[in-house]
């Protein structure tokens, strides 16, 4: 089968479309014709090396977020069958043409979505679930602040917030803003030429928000910290601003009675990624099929132009998901 490979880590030029031997179909597995996979930032790292070469997860190849067709169904699987269109997370594999899926991870596509829209959900918005609503217990009438608004994962977070009745704030390029507010947000903030702390202060009469949600890391963190109300959360799901002299005002985190979190998916284990998967179709899957809810689609590429996928995301250009369609 064709898939995009690579014989070193580096930079986004060292993908390459090849042939690869298609993956072994196991007891509890779906084998999807893939039609389309999602580009995710955690794709990035893997090119460049971040989770060593032994460590590539369920296959040696890249790439985390499917949408296709089912044409093999291993002997254990239940509720699926050949011809099934399916989407979901799986554990490397997603950029070649046949990939598969623990069964417990695949969910149904819509009937009014085509492929490019279903392999744009799952791991942005099963991700922006998890920090929302399981971790960050968001409920109806709170504030949340949600950085990189209009990226995929904050992007999701936007819309899932104002679906569940939370008043939204949102960090994102001025250019950005309109999109932002498309998706939900009450509130754009320029984090180019405004400080998100003192717009926070401004927006709540110094109360501070509820629940941000943050990719950026030490840059943002004591700031972050600051602009929380009283037993506000802060969710880290990302560090892409790095990790280095982050700050934390201990003073503000006991006497507010703050809480901190962090998660990453891919390192979490099956079973926890079957139950975050499941918590996500239970609550948000009808939205999608009822036209409540729907990705946000930047740019597509075909496999073999991976590299120009991972550039753009590479350089911050995408405002929404990044889709390779095969």
């Amino acid at each position: 089968m064709k898939a995009i490979v690579f014989d070193q880590f580096g930079a986004p030029d060292v993908l390459r479309i090849g042939e690869a031997p298609e993956p072994v179909l196991r007891p509890h597995d779906l084998l999807v014709r893939t039609r389309a996979a999602g580009v995710n930032r955690a794709d990035l790292t893997h090119r460049r090396g971040g989770y060593g070469r032994p460590d590539f997860g369920d296959s040696t190849i890249m790439g985390l977020e499917i949408a296709g067709d089912v044409i093999a169904v291993g002997a254990d699987v239940r509720g699926h069958a050949i011809g099934d269109r399916i989407m979901g997370i799986v554990g490397g594999g997603a950029y070649a043409e046949v990939a598969r899926i623990d069964y417990r991870m695949a969910m149904p596509v819509p009937d009014s979505f085509d492929y490019v829209q279903a392999a744009a959900i799952t791991e942005v918005f099963v991700t922006a679930h998890e920090a929302l609503i399981h971790l960050g217990k968001l409920q109806p009438g709170e504030t949340v602040l949600v950085h990189a608004g209009a990226g995929g994962v904050g992007g999701a977070a936007v819309q899932l917030a104002h679906a569940l009745g939370a008043r939204v704030l949102a960090t994102a390029r001025g250019a950005s803003h309109a999109l932002v507010r498309r998706l939900g947000a009450d509130h754009a903030i320029d984090y180019e030429n405004e400080d998100f702390g003192d717009v926070v202060a401004r927006l709540t009469d110094n109360r501070g928000v509820d629940l941000i949600l943050d990719f950026i890391g030490a840059p943002y963190f004591e700031r972050n910290v600051n602009a929380l109300g009283f037993a506000g959360r802060l969710v880290q799901i990302g560090i892409m601003g790095g990790v280095e002299d982050a700050k934390i005002p201990l003073e503000r985190l006991l006497y507010r009675h703050l809480q901190i979190f962090g998660t990453v998916m891919k390192s979490r284990t099956q079973q926890v990624k079957w139950g975050m998967s499941e918590r996500f179709r239970e609550r948000w899957l009808p939205a999608f099929a009822s036209g409540e809810l729907a990705p946000v689609i930047d740019r597509t590429f075909p496999l073999a132009e991976a590299a120009l996928a991972h550039q753009r995301m590479e350089a911050g250009l995408n405002v929404g998901k990044i889709v390779l369609t095969i």
